[in-house]
């Protein structure tokens, strides 16, 4: 275990570099000027100059990667060209309405995946089983900024049970999570359906069936209990995804996330916060997939004794 888990830390740190360079190099390499942005289009060439030499952007480009990973080793992201606040600081308070937004697209995908997954596995062959296909196929189509301002168009402007924009409150977080959350649903009752079905096959349910055993018993307690192990992957992989997901989401609604951070910060070209942002979404998609994988060489000793690979 201890090797495992050595390789799997060492992979991530390698991911991890990796992405912090890519993430330099592409944010200075898309066209415009921030300081053209920050002064405006009629500042005079010495005050540009004089800016440029403050903010660092005269230095050749590998010497500002150096800085900029010497910085991130301290975990210093450094200054917004814009408001000139630090930028873990800025990333601190969107934050935590990032983080609320993906476990509340979460649960609204598992609360809709795992009943509808049951019901057509259960029911498999049925237009129950049809019907949740036809979801699953609609959920994963329908892009996210075409659908948050349908729901926008329909819960808050036509029935007006919902705000439009913003985060205040309970309220104002239901079209948002049910926006990120129905792709995911989507995905998730599908993959609930075939692991399920697998399990249902096997000699132990038809020992619990033998038993006397309940079907609620037999398909909640031992089908489904039996089933998790590869949805844990499919929820470990798209908990990351939906932080990167969430950008649109978080544009449609004014929801003061990451998301929009890292929007505004594009169209002001504010270099760091775009790093940080950027940054942090994939950081964060690196963390969960490596913690996901610790849980299944925890959960299967297969995968980390490396059997079958």
């Amino acid at each position: 275990m201890g090797y495992f888990l050595l390789s799997r830390l060492l992979s991530a740190a390698v991911v991890v570099l990796g992405v912090a360079c890519l993430v330099f190099l592409l944010i200075h390499f898309i066209p415009g000027d921030p300081v053209e942005v920050i002064l405006g289009e009629g500042a005079r060439p010495a005050d540009r100059e004089a800016l440029r030499q403050a903010l660092g952007l005269d230095r050749p480009l590998l010497v500002q990667l150096s800085q900029f990973l010497q910085g991130l080793a301290q975990l210093d992201l450094g200054t917004s060209l814009y408001s000139q606040r630090p930028v873990m600081e800025l990333l601190a308070e969107r934050l935590p309405a990032t983080v609320e937004l993906a476990l509340a697209a979460l649960l609204v995908a598992i609360l809709i995946a795992f009943p509808l997954g049951v019901l057509a596995a259960v029911r498999r062959g049925t237009i129950w089983d049809r019907a949740a296909s036809a979801f699953a196929l609609l959920g994963v189509s329908v892009p996210n900024f075409w659908l948050g301002p349908m729901l926008i168009l329909i819960f808050s402007i036509g029935l007006g049970w919902f705000p439009v924009s913003g985060r205040a409150g309970l309220s104002s977080l239901v079209l948002p999570a049910l926006t990120l959350g129905s792709a995911l649903a989507a995905i998730l009752s599908r993959m609930v359906r075939a692991a399920l079905l697998e399990v249902l096959g096997e000699d132990y349910i038809r020992t619990a069936k033998a038993k006397g055993l309940s079907a609620r018993r037999v398909i909640w307690w031992h089908g489904l209990r039996n089933a998790l192990l590869p949805l844990i992957t499919v929820l470990g992989l798209q908990l990351g995804a939906l932080l990167g997901g969430a950008v649109i989401t978080e544009v449609v609604f004014s929801w003061p996330g990451i998301g929009q951070l890292t929007i505004e910060s594009i169209q002001r070209r504010d270099y760091p916060v775009v790093q940080g942002c950027v940054l942090l979404i994939s950081l964060t998609y690196v963390a969960v997939n490596t913690l996901t994988d610790l849980i299944y060489g925890w959960a299967d000793p297969r995968v980390r004794l490396g059997i079958g690979e």
